[in-house]
């Protein structure tokens, strides 16, 4: 893990001050950063009934989507408001440098389907548990939650409920 720690850029000051931003796009752009990232949610997730894969607008579009691909199952965008171009439900969310909304399409899910939700970055856990209650309004089963970097000093694992969690590396520090 320490191999992926080290292709995280790490941004002072973004998007404003006080915010240590962890940038993955130069682990997503090294030769084998992604390729590894995705290795290791396979073999966590590889032998799990998931119906499909939920990424989260954006970068939980990258590994998501390949991960479905690699576990042979669907694909689900959670975007931000506004992007999606059918009927949708929407949940709004405060993250640490203000608020959004995310919405799904109302079909995308379906009652019972068993749920992967994916993103590149858990912080104070606003984003995530706005997809999870978009996920539980459709009555799709969540049976796991990953991300690829956890900011652990920030507790947003506690606005998760009881869905099991997962990180590839962790940081204690804000």
């Amino acid at each position: 893990m320490e191999h992926i720690k080290s292709l995280i850029r790490n941004i002072p000051d973004f998007p404003k001050p006080g915010i240590q931003f962890k940038d993955v796009t130069t682990l997503f752009q090294d030769r084998w950063g992604l390729k590894k990232c995705l290795d290791l949610f396979e073999e966590k997730y590889r032998y799990q009934p998931i119906d499909k894969v939920a990424g989260v607008d954006s970068r939980g579009f990258i590994v998501g989507a390949a991960l479905a691909d690699r576990l042979g199952c669907g694909f689900v965008t959670i975007r931000k408001k506004g992007k999606l171009p059918w009927e949708t439900i929407s949940e709004s969310y405060d993250l640490e440098y203000g608020t959004d909304d995310l919405e799904v399409h109302v079909d995308s899910i379906q009652k019972g389907e068993r749920i992967l939700l994916i993103d590149d970055l858990l912080a104070t856990g606003g984003t995530l548990s706005a997809a999870v209650r978009l996920i539980e309004r459709l009555e799709g089963e969540i049976i796991g939650i990953s991300c690829v970097i956890e900011l652990a000093g920030l507790k947003g694992q506690e606005k998760l409920g009881d869905y099991p969690f997962h990180s590839l590396v962790s940081y204690d520090e804000m």
